[in-house]
């Protein structure tokens, strides 16, 4: 699902034979141009001017009271905060700055330390198996290296897993043992693993090539603190009376050029019920198309501590970020960074200062 920056192909087909959400992912996203007399590549400039920053409409909003066009705010008695619609795309809200700083840091940590945790699995566990402290073993720069002997949680976790079909373990340690009786070891830097992590399941696994929520593998509940912020964000979506009942939430990672392409979510049985998604760290443009690819999609910036809403009609709808900003001039985190001021916090301020994390948490059934 995930992309990776493109040089511009002079010969790749012309955008009239694209469809109008894939034109549109074009414009925006991050491409690469060799700069004249220099070695290293430089970001060609994307015209902004046309995505919608709902920070901006609700500056003016409380200013003046009125939206733009298209845009009107959603009144709901029973929610604090406020929410903002488009009138021809019926169960998308968005609630801009839903998040205080403090929230945000601490699922950031969350992201980072617990949700890769097993049983929740990662895109490593299918090469790796469960692999427990990530994050620790980041800050304390080990390495995984295949192991002898392993724990008997890990060795619990593949008996009931049995979709991962690699019988090699992998664990830790403080270096990186090449060889072991003139046998080959495969091993790599847990700042790598980091790197090149791309999502988690949480509660309800998801498996990636079914499409579907496969009950049968171990897993635990979505812990408790975040279930609470989806009940209480998911309001403004749910229909009188009901509540939302957290089961399932996918947490991507996305790096300074990754983007997710334009899809649909539609793995649920019951799409009254919204999809709660949170945004952290790095700005990105978040796409929103119709029913079909060909429909134009509305681009808007998503902030860190920004929350979406799909439910109902816009669950049939096509959307994808095309691109995050992780260049200082618009990563928009200067104040997220700052929070991670101390020594210890370091491992965390250079991954956030150019990632972007979204943790979209799902009612399945």
């Amino acid at each position: 699902m995930y992309g990776t920056s493109e040089i511009i192909d002079a010969a790749a087909p012309v955008d009239a034979e694209r469809t109008a959400f894939r034109r549109t992912e074009k414009l925006y996203k991050l491409y690469k141009t060799q700069a004249p007399k220099r070695k290293n590549q430089a970001h060609r400039k994307t015209d902004l001017s046309g995505v919608i920053d709902f920070h901006s409409v609700l500056e003016s909003f409380k200013q003046c009271g009125t939206t733009p066009a298209g845009i009107f705010k959603y009144e709901c008695r029973s929610f604090n905060r406020p929410v903002f619609c488009f009138e021809e795309r019926p169960g998308f809200y968005f609630i801009p700055g839903a998040l205080t700083d403090d929230e945000q840091v601490h699922w950031i940590r969350e992201s980072l330390i617990s949700f890769p945790q097993p049983p929740n699995r990662t895109n490593h566990t299918e090469a790796y198996g469960p692999i427990f402290g990530l994050f620790d073993a980041v800050q304390n720069n080990k390495v995984l290296v295949e192991a002898k002997s392993t724990s008997s949680e890990v060795d619990r976790i593949l008996g009931y897993d049995k979709t991962n079909l690699n019988s090699k373990r992998f664990s830790f340690s403080e270096y990186c043992m090449i060889t072991n009786n003139d046998e080959s070891y495969k091993s790599v830097a847990a700042s790598v693993l980091l790197r090149k992590l791309r999502w988690s399941t949480l509660g309800l696994q998801f498996d990636w090539s079914k499409r579907n929520y496969a009950v049968s593998l171990p897993h635990k509940r979505i812990p408790d603190d975040l279930c609470l912020v989806a009940k209480k964000m998911a309001v403004p979506a749910m229909p009188n009376g009901e509540e939302f009942q957290p089961e399932a939430a996918i947490v991507n990672y996305f790096g300074p050029s990754d983007m997710l392409g334009g899809h649909l979510d539609d793995m649920e049985k019951d799409w009254s019920k919204p999809i709660v998604s949170i945004s952290l760290g790095c700005k990105a443009i978040f796409l929103l198309g119709g029913k079909s690819r060909e429909d134009m999609p509305i681009a808007m910036f998503l902030r860190s501590g920004d929350i979406v809403l799909m439910a109902g009609e816009a669950r049939e709808c096509f959307h994808g970020v095309p691109r995050i900003f992780s260049d200082s001039e618009h990563a928009d985190n200067v104040d997220l960074l700052s929070q991670f001021s101390n020594e210890e916090d370091l491992c965390f301020r250079e991954y956030i200062k150019t990632s972007r994390i979204n943790i979209n948490i799902r009612q399945v059934n």
